[in-house]
């Protein structure tokens, strides 16, 4: 992906194609939909958002945001 608005626009894409979208997994958490928009287009930071999106997806939520976790593994100090 190129950027975040892309990236936030593949991830809506593969949820409907799932049967699903942000406003499910939000329900699903009990949470506002704009938290979970919020998370997927990069401007607030949720694991637990990253995560439920991550499992309807059947991905990691590091194969759907490799910058995050990249840049995460930097500040522990990790490889």
């Amino acid at each position: 992906m190129t950027g975040t608005r892309e990236q936030h626009e593949f991830i809506k894409m593969r949820l409907r194609l799932a049967g699903s979208s942000l406003a499910c997994i939000a329900r699903e958490l009990g949470i506002q939909p704009t938290t979970v928009t919020a998370t997927s287009q990069g401007k607030r930071r949720s694991r637990r958002i990253e995560q439920a999106i991550a499992r309807k997806l059947g991905c990691t939520p590091q194969s759907l945001w490799p910058a995050r976790y990249d840049e995460t593994a930097s500040e522990e100090g990790l490889p």
